[in-house]
């Protein structure tokens, strides 16, 4: 109990919050394996309070002054911590009841947002609000799933299981909910100046309810987070002042979020930025902002990733790179095949029905065959060759079938022209397969102004033939 007063009265002495939240940590140092222990044996439940009290005033130097609220408010902390580490260590000997250890360390996190309420914590003590947040949400998932009978929660797990939340009963994660955005609101409602001000403690706190959230599945109450931010980031510091781990977290969040709005473009945006801040060491991190950013790069830019890109990532090569190939090829059974291959993973990781999208961008490539391998009109007079621009649609109905495997299967022309229409219906340049000079509009279909469209089907017997062309809004065929 010697080395926690020591390091407390070090924390106070110099204002260092990280030293001061080790003194409550539920886990033990590597330097010193067995301090959980000492701490937990140096008194008993008798008399736990005064020789907290007495360690407490025992270091406090004519340089540390607390007034007598304060001073109280840190007695029930460290109370409330014994209690706690005497419920873990019964954990660590085989006999755990985490509902018991959670009910323990929620004791602990209210009497330290206590303390910042109404004791006068001073903001640099904000990182004991992080380290009481973090194991609450840990020791409320181990309760759970010692309810449902499930396994057991890494203490150094990251964001990673968060955005695969699974259902189920969930109380005390709820709870633990609960008590996070009292955290949250504890450090947005803080007036103080900057300086001295809770909020540098926002988006730490943030992105623990983002995690809650996404493993609570309740994802739609991490928009009312935002949305709060956004209400107040005209008090709070520009978020490049926060540390980077925070930034990457929040960015990381807010592009998932996005990304299941499919909101692409934006999402792309927080995801590139998470990655591009992201410490180049934290090859896990890296991976699971990946995990997101390519499907959204997939439909913003039509891009696939590189070789170099996947290389230190074994896991997102497996997913990708089989998606990748056919796409580029227009394979269109080897995408199904490898969609369904990754299914459960892409569920899982909420990309399914993005990666589903990519279906088109594959069509694209093969009809896009057709219209290479079509070759070049005979030239008159001299004239420069160009491409082909009518297109029987058997032969797009050929390469379909040959890039499905459906030969055996009868596939109609109307069918056809189905998929062809709604390739153009997307309104993409990178979908037009050509676009052709005025010199050439001659034989296409007159369209109406008020309904501009960038195909024209011409009936001929007896072939159907396509005619693809490019416009702008509000440009007409003579």
């Amino acid at each position: 109990m010697e080395v926690l007063f020591r390091d407390f009265e070090q924390a106070q002495l110099i204002g260092l919050g990280p030293l001061l939240a080790t003194t409550i940590t539920p886990i033990a140092p590597p330097d010193d394996p067995h301090r959980l222990q000492y701490f937990f044996r140096a008194a008993n439940s008798f008399s736990i309070q005064s020789v907290i009290r007495d360690g407490i005033s025992l270091h406090a130097t004519s340089e540390i002054r607390f007034l007598k609220p304060e001073r109280n408010a840190w007695v029930d902390v460290y109370v409330a911590y014994w209690k706690a580490i005497g419920e873990i260590i019964a954990g660590d000997t085989a006999k755990a009841d985490w509902s018991k250890v959670y009910e323990a360390w929620k004791e602990v996190a209210n009497v330290i947002i206590k303390g910042y309420a109404s004791a006068g914590f001073q903001a640099w003590t904000v990182p004991c609000l992080y380290v009481a947040g973090r194991y609450l949400r840990i020791f409320a998932i181990k309760a759970d799933e010692g309810v449902r009978g499930t396994g057991t929660v890494n203490f150094k797990a990251g964001f990673q299981d968060d955005i695969t939340g699974e259902s189920g009963k969930n109380e005390k994660l709820e709870d633990a909910a609960r008590v996070i955005n009292r955290m949250f609101t504890l450090c947005i409602s803080d007036r103080a100046p900057l300086e001295e001000s809770r909020k540098w403690g926002l988006y730490y706190t943030t992105n623990l309810l983002f995690k809650t959230y996404f493993k609570l599945n309740s994802i739609g109450l991490s928009k009312n987070i935002i949305r709060a931010l956004q209400a107040s980031r005209m008090d709070m510091p520009p978020i490049e002042a926060f540390p980077k781990s925070h930034i990457v977290t929040f960015m990381y969040y807010v592009g998932v979020i996005l990304f299941l709005e499919e909101d692409y473009v934006k999402a792309e945006e927080n995801l590139t930025s998470a990655w591009m801040m992201c410490h180049k060491e934290a090859e896990r991190n890296k991976e699971l902002i990946l995990t997101y950013l390519i499907p959204c790069h997939l439909l913003t830019t039509h891009t696939l990733p590189t070789i170099q890109l996947l290389a230190p990532y074994p896991r997102l090569q497996k997913l990708f790179r089989p998606l990748g190939t056919c796409i580029k090829r227009g394979d269109l059974a080897g995408f199904d095949a490898a969609l369904a291959a990754g299914e459960d993973e892409f569920v899982k990781r909420r990309i399914y029905l993005t990666l589903e999208r990519g279906r088109d961008i594959a069509l694209r490539n093969l009809l896009r065959k057709v219209f290479i391998t079509g070759g070049f009109e005979d030239s008159k007079d001299g004239a420069v060759p160009f491409r082909r621009s009518r297109i029987p649609v058997d032969e797009f109905t050929a390469a379909i079938r040959l890039g499905s495997k459906t030969q055996n299967e009868r596939l109609e022309n109307d069918e056809v022209e189905c998929l062809l229409a709604n390739m153009i219906y997307k309104v993409r340049p990178s979908f037009c397969l050509i676009s052709l000079p005025w010199a050439y509009f001659a034989w296409a279909v007159p369209l109406a102004i008020s309904e501009p469209f960038a195909v024209c089907l011409v009936k001929c017997e007896p072939l159907t033939v396509v005619v693809f062309l490019e416009f702008d809004e509000g440009i007409y065929l003579p």
